[in-house]
């Protein structure tokens, strides 16, 4: 993919690149307020949400284009530049007529390859640093998609935006990471900008120091972060923005190592995809053992023995096909298969012996 660089003329070339404001605009006021807090801590790339797809309806969804003059006026009062998220062709067509220097495609239009297509056509023939986030479910070729969409439309200046992924289920992170997924998009893309979305994927203020400097060490390009003067005030998305004060300190805490190979041979970043498949892999197995523990329950209701022999048969006999389709070894998977049905076997007469305590 032809790429150019996204940076803009007075953005310093380091690490990291940081875009940085309230979750939405939602007087001119606050928006001002914030612009102004952030260009004295050296934020260069103002961000705020004009138009804000919501999950479900009833929530904030933005002033509309009003708030494009909001942001017309922090670039003539601070020299910020401005940048904003665009859901629709119109969205796209009124930002670029406000000026709005860089754009960027939210998780849930990435989703959509009709929307994105048709952000697509109206960026035609313009030459404007446009961002694309994730989409809201870890499908890396429908991410693929539709910055190859934007890409054909004739922008040079492409990014990516990584915000995380939905669950149903609830867990540490608003978003889960799986930073395996973007370390992935790198590895087909190498020259693709990568920033990392620390407010979304954490969900909380507390996770945004972390997760940045996460993403920092796996040699993201930049970062992504909602800031309010007053957040827990905010309109949107109160429990996961910090002051620019808090942003401030987060930014200067940052650990930045320079010289980083990008290849997934690098040890620190398989190291760190490894840490993450543990954590999936203990996230699945309580998810086994919950069901585990309600098959117990079944079988004491119905005064059945915990030991199903067939069933275990089976399972040991599949499983170890399926592994040796995975080119794991048959006696590895057993091994595996065997002590996760000791740890099934051993909840389950703990479920029938509480019922005759």
């Amino acid at each position: 993919m032809e790429l150019e660089s996204i940076l803009l003329p007075g953005v310093p070339e380091k690490r990291p690149l940081v875009i940085a404001g309230p979750c939405s605009a939602e007087t001119e006021e606050q928006v001002l307020s914030a612009a102004h807090s952030l260009v004295d801590k050296g934020i260069k790339i103002f961000r705020a949400g004009i138009w804000k797809p919501r999950t479900k309806p009833g929530g904030f969804e933005g002033v509309g284009s009003v708030g494009l003059e909001w942001l017309k006026r922090v670039k003539e009062e601070t020299g910020l530049y401005v940048a904003t998220e665009i859901a629709t062709a119109k969205h796209t067509e009124e930002a670029l007529k406000a000026g709005i220097d860089v754009l960027w495609v939210g998780a849930r239009t990435t989703a959509n390859p009709f929307a994105v297509q048709e952000i697509a056509d109206a960026l035609q023939g313009v030459d404007v640093p446009v961002l694309v986030k994730n989409p809201v479910n870890p499908d890396l070729e429908l991410w693929i998609g539709a910055l190859e969409r934007i890409h054909n439309a004739g922008i040079r200046r492409l990014g990516a935006i990584h915000r995380g992924f939905s669950s149903y289920e609830k867990k540490i992170y608003r978003n889960l990471p799986q930073w395996h997924i973007p370390i992935e998009l790198r590895r087909r893309i190498p020259n693709l900008p990568i920033l990392c979305d620390p407010s979304h994927i954490g969900g909380k203020r507390e996770l945004i120091a972390p997760i940045s400097q996460q993403a920092m060490d796996l040699n993201f390009n930049g970062l992504i972060v909602e800031s309010h003067c007053n957040p827990d005030q905010a309109w949107s998305d109160a429990s996961q923005q910090v002051t620019p004060e808090v942003l401030d300190f987060i930014l200067n805490m940052l650990v930045i190592r320079e010289g980083m190979s990008q290849s997934t041979e690098n040890l620190n970043i398989l190291r760190k995809q490894i840490d993450d498949c543990d954590n999936d892999l203990i996230e699945v197995l309580s998810k086994r053992m919950r069901i585990v523990r309600e098959i117990g329950t079944y079988k004491k209701e119905h005064n059945m023995t915990v030991l199903q022999t067939g069933r275990y048969n089976e399972i040991i006999n599949k499983r170890g096909e399926q592994g040796a389709a995975c080119d794991m070894a048959g006696d590895f998977i057993k091994g595996v298969f065997e002590s996760i049905h000791e740890e099934s076997v051993r909840q389950q007469i703990e479920i029938i012996n509480q019922k005759l305590r």
